[in-house]
């Protein structure tokens, strides 16, 4: 799991937000995204012209619409644009690869119809940090058992030779980024303090939906 270099004082005070839920970006991961709307293929144009940053962040349907559109939940993650390529028809097809987890501290004023915000990174430092390869110790043939178990009762298959080969870093972002958990569950994985704990809540997770029947998303942007 590489995380571009980057030092929390070059980090933007206000940022472009993308609000798409049950998309998970995570520091060190990277999330492929498919831009068609017109305010998202500003966004996009305006971020290649600055800093080529932009937060991802899921709408949280607690909360009331307001005049913005839906509610979103505080936490995020920004994210830096590292793959570029456009369609014939107009579509952008983009690779955001996640530096760092911020909090909302106000909604400012949209640009080009897209929404932007004002975050904070505090509590957040270690994120731009290289992590151990070493993390899980013998919870991690427990993750592995758990992701086999997982994937079976979905009915998809996985490369497992990829997959044990990856560093216990990478394993955890790679499958909590991957697996297609509710909203919800994704912003528990994205609001977990640290990679010990997101892992734990990851190993949760997969026995539970591993026996789970009624599973459904619908991530829409908003």
């Amino acid at each position: 799991m590489t995380i571009p270099s980057i030092r929390l004082e070059d980090l933007p005070e206000e940022f472009p937000v993308f609000p798409l839920s049950g998309a998970l970006l995570l520091p060190g991961g990277r999330l492929p995204l498919n831009v068609f709307e017109p305010r998202y293929l500003a966004l996009v144009e305006d971020s290649l012209a600055a800093g080529r940053i932009f937060g991802m962040v899921q709408p949280d349907k607690r909360l009331a619409k307001g005049e913005t559109g839906p509610g979103l939940y505080r936490t995020g993650c920004l994210g830096r644009l590292s793959s570029f390529s456009e369609t014939e028809d107009g579509r952008y097809l983009i690779t955001l690869t996640g530096l760092i987890r911020y909090s909302i501290v106000e909604e400012v004023e949209q640009s080009r119809g897209y929404r932007r915000v004002r975050g904070a990174f505090s509590g957040f430092a270690a994120d731009l940090e290289a992590p151990a390869r070493s993390i899980l110790g013998p919870d991690r043939q427990l993750l592995l058992d758990a992701s086999k178990r997982y994937f079976v009762h979905a009915g998809v298959d996985a490369n497992w030779e990829a997959i044990g080969a990856m560093s216990d870093s990478v394993l955890v972002v790679t499958l909590s980024m991957a697996c297609p958990f509710d909203p919800e569950e994704k912003q528990a994985l994205l609001e977990a303090p640290s990679l010990p704990e997101r892992a734990r809540v990851l190993l949760a997770l997969l026995e539970i939906n591993a026996f789970d029947d009624n599973r459904g998303n619908d991530p829409k942007a908003s």
